[in-house]
C-alpha cells in the first residue's frame, strides 16, 4: 500500500472478508443457541449482515475495485476462538451466553472497522460511499446492543443459575 486510497480498498476487501465469514459462522452459532429472543435476534441480523455484504459490493464498484482480495485475519481468529469455546462447553444455557460474548466481539471489531471505513471515504470526500458505510455501522452498533439487552435480561441469569 502507498497511497490513502489503496488503506481504504483495503479496508473494504477486508470488511468483505469479515463479513463473508460471519455470515459462514452464523448459521452454526444459531444451531446452539436455546433462547429464542436470541436466536431471533441472529436470525434478522443474518438477513442485516447478508445486505451488508450487498452494500460493501455496491461500494467496491463505486470504487472502481473488486470487494474480494483480502481476507479478515481477525474475524477469522474471532470465530476460531468462539468455536474452541463452545467445543469446551456443556451447558446449554451457558452456551447461550458464551454465543453472545462471541458474537459481541465480532461486532466490535466490525463497529471499529466500519468507523474507520466511513472516516476514511468522510476525508477522501466519497459522501455517498461514507453515508453506506455509516448505514451499516449504525446497524453493526444496533445489533451490538440488541445482544447486550437479551445477556443482561435472560441470557447470563440463566447461565448463572444452571
Amino acid at each position: 500500500m502507498k497511497t490513502m486510497q489503496d488503506f481504504m480498498e483495503h479496508t473494504i476487501q477486508d470488511l468483505y472478508s469479515a463479513e463473508q465469514q460471519a455470515l459462514e459462522i452464523m448459521p452454526e452459532l444459531v444451531e446452539r443457541v436455546t433462547n429464542e429472543q436470541l436466536r431471533t435476534a441472529f436470525e434478522t441480523h443474518i438477513q442485516e449482515t447478508g445486505q451488508q455484504v450487498q452494500r460493501l459490493e455496491q461500494i467496491a464498484r463505486q470504487m472502481g475495485i473488486e470487494p474480494e482480495g483480502e481476507t479478515c485475519i481477525a474475524m477469522q481468529g474471532l470465530i476460531d476462538e468462539a468455536l474452541e469455546l463452545l467445543d469446551q462447553l456443556d451447558d446449554d444455557q451457558l452456551a447461550d451466553a458464551a454465543i453472545i460474548a462471541a458474537a459481541q466481539k465480532m461486532e466490535h471489531y466490525e463497529i471499529a472497522a466500519y468507523g474507520t471505513a466511513r472516516t476514511l471515504a468522510q476525508q477522501a470526500g466519497q459522501d455517498q460511499v461514507a453515508q453506506l458505510l455509516e448505514q451499516t455501522l449504525s446497524e453493526e452498533k444496533s445489533t451490538d446492543e440488541k445482544l447486550t439487552q437479551i445477556a443482561i435480561g435472560s441470557v447470563n441469569q440463566q447461565a448463572a443459575q444452571a
